[in-house]
């Protein structure tokens, strides 16, 4: 499928089918899709954390389903963890200068990059940043000095698509001026 028709097809997935699991070989082509993400002067200050394990991705997800958010991603077969690390001088440098904090930027481009390829290999995906960060890096080993900053989780789809309500192009896109 062409890009556009991709974008288009990508939605947040918040239902799963259970008895169906992840392809190993889909997995690792979307954690490349995500390795390959750009970054402010490729400082990639990701890890992903890709939980797999069934006891622990219900473990996992019963820590992001807390206070009544999420509750879908208890049944979801696959959660990848988006740690952030420390990115390379010239992104700091470039963060304190401009005022902008790069590594979040990057991070975003690489959940995209996860969910558009999670896509093109036929599977759903959901990015969560609602979750109980404490519990999951007890359960997941991930040091209490790091960042936990999303949860991406993936799995086959449960639900037919839905329809994609955006705002018209005139709300959103402005040549030459605002």
């Amino acid at each position: 499928m062409d890009f556009l028709q991709l974008a288009a097809a990508r939605q947040s997935d918040r239902a799963y089918d259970t008895a169906r699991a992840v392809e190993p070989e889909k997995l690792e082509r979307i954690l490349e899709a995500a390795r390959l993400a750009p970054s402010a002067c490729n400082a990639q200050p990701w890890k992903f954390v890709v939980v797999t394990d069934a006891e622990l991705s219900q473990q996992v997800g019963r820590a992001t389903a807390g206070l009544g958010m999420n509750k879908f991603a208890r049944y979801a077969p696959v959660h990848i963890l988006v740690v952030e690390e420390s990115a390379n001088i010239t992104s700091m440098l470039g963060t304190k200068i401009k005022h902008k904090y790069f590594p979040l930027i990057d991070i975003g481009i690489a959940a995209a990059h996860i969910t558009l390829a999670a896509e093109s290999e036929g599977l759903g995906s959901c990015i969560l940043g609602w979750f109980d960060e404490q519990a999951i890096k007890k359960l997941t080993g991930i040091p209490a000095s790091k960042r936990l900053l999303l949860d991406i989780t993936i799995g086959y789809p449960a639900k037919e698509k839905r329809k994609k309500s955006r705002k018209p192009k005139e709300k959103v896109i402005a040549y030459n001026q605002y």
